[in-house]
């Protein structure tokens, strides 16, 4: 069977990768950090981009080392440990949290602009209508690559590189000052602020996602899966590195038409209405819509071919069931989702993190069964700390960890563990968990 895909194959893989990551969130959050860096806009965007994509990155080859599904990730936890932290994260990213919000964004910054009299109903047929085309795109699981790849994603990434032209040929001001945090400390600054965009949780999902793709163009092979796979996370991240570096200079250069905006997202329409005059909206209209779409459609299709694994439930059964539970949220109760989820996502996120470390390190850990039970449990002990901060519960108990105050508390602790379990011989480790076992 020929294991072999053509150049454009290839291209349209990394691009329906890159459209997945690419929400809203990811297109306002870097105009005010930008704006914000000023001067220092080189090191804070160097830190920034050392994790917004080099995470991402690594949870793709993570994925493509483990094997390309979820299953080989995880083989080393029990089955019934697994299967609850992909349940969880898939609710998290899927009818949840993300999925609704893309809807929700997309209306409010795409729609809404553009209507003259907005109101509750209007939201509601926007939903309807939204993830209608959402659940169409996701319905057929194997031609994800051409439709969304071939289709929606060149669209939208010939907005944003018409958008990034201009801002470079035609920026609307002169590098302002660095403010806030940016002007004390600006690598570390733009290096958390890129990890708190948290997509590591979606590369883990959309890499597997990726994997059903190739096998849709007949790729089955395990070597030809990782090869590609690899070469889609190297095209994506390239593309959001683009996207970054085109959005923080835009935000640097903004100071003088936009000073006084309250997010990104203001900062960016101001900024494309005095590049585009009168149809500056309808620029960003596109483009936020066709960002909010193509990752909802991505988030709408893993967490469906999740799913549809461990329940008797079709694959397009559960497409339909979350896709309308993600249009009846997006109109009722995302703040109150919001207010429960996100301390579940400071929770997982650092396991989801150490994960993709285990899975490089892997073949040098004497016991990966041990190593594995050890790290994530003392990554989830720390992280349920930063999780319990963010719902008022007093942990100052913990000030004293290095990044606690950043909400990284977890990540010296779960280095320890690492490292003790590459010392601990294979007799030491296999009596511990039968110890454990027992």
């Amino acid at each position: 069977m020929n294991q072999r895909l053509k150049l454009t194959d290839i291209i349209a893989i990394g691009f329906m990768l890159f459209a997945f990551f690419l929400g809203a969130g990811n297109i306002i959050f870097p105009p005010m950090a930008g704006q914000l860096a000023g001067h220092n806009l080189l090191p804070s965007m160097g830190g920034f981009l050392l994790t917004a994509v080099g995470l991402p990155l690594s949870g793709i080859i993570a994925v493509a080392i483990a094997g390309g599904s979820w299953e080989h990730l995880t083989k080393d936890l029990p089955v019934k440990v697994s299967t609850l932290m992909a349940s969880l994260i898939f609710i998290i990213i899927g009818p949840a949290f993300a999925a609704p919000r893309t809807g929700l964004v997309a209306y409010e910054m795409a729609v809404k602009p553009l209507l003259s009299n907005p109101d509750k109903v209007s939201l509601a047929i926007f939903s309807v209508v939204f993830f209608a085309i959402a659940m169409f795109f996701s319905w057929s699981q194997g031609k994800l690559i051409d439709m969304i790849g071939k289709i929606l994603t060149p669209v939208l990434f010939l907005c944003l590189a018409i958008l990034a032209i201009a801002v470079f040929v035609a920026p609307q001001g002169d590098i302002m000052v660095a403010q806030k945090a940016y002007a004390i400390a600006p690598f570390t600054t733009g290096f958390f602020e890129g990890y708190n965009t948290m997509d590591t949780f979606a590369s883990l999902m959309f890499g597997i996602l990726v994997v059903e793709g190739l096998k849709g163009k007949g790729i089955t092979d395990a070597k030809a899966t990782t090869k590609y796979l690899i070469s889609a996370a190297v095209i994506a991240a390239a593309g959001l590195a683009f996207v970054y570096i085109s959005l923080f200079y835009l935000g640097a250069t903004s100071g003088s038409i936009a000073a006084h905006s309250a997010n990104g997202g203001e900062i960016l329409s101001i900024y494309i209405q005095a590049l585009f005059g009168s149809y500056g909206q309808i620029v960003l209209s596109i483009i936020v819509a066709l960002a909010c779409l193509t990752t909802a459609i991505g988030l709408l299709s893993s967490v469906s071919d999740y799913f549809s694994g461990i329940t008797p439930i079709s694959y397009r059964q559960w497409v339909v069931i979350i896709g309308i539970v993600c249009a009846v949220v997006a109109n009722v109760g995302l703040n109150q989702l919001i207010s429960l989820s996100v301390p579940v996502l400071f929770a997982l996120y650092p396991v989801a993190i150490a994960l993709v470390v285990l899975a490089f390190v892997r073949k040098f850990l004497p016991n990966p069964t041990l190593a594995y039970r050890v790290v994530l449990l003392v990554s989830l002990l720390f992280a349920l700390v930063d999780a319990a901060k963010q719902i008022g519960v007093n942990v100052s108990v913990f000030n004293f960890l290095p990044l606690f105050q950043d909400g990284m508390g977890w990540v010296l602790p779960t280095a320890a563990a690492l490292v003790v379990a590459m010392f601990l011989s294979p007799e030491e480790k296999s009596e511990k968990v039968s110890q454990e076992i027992a």
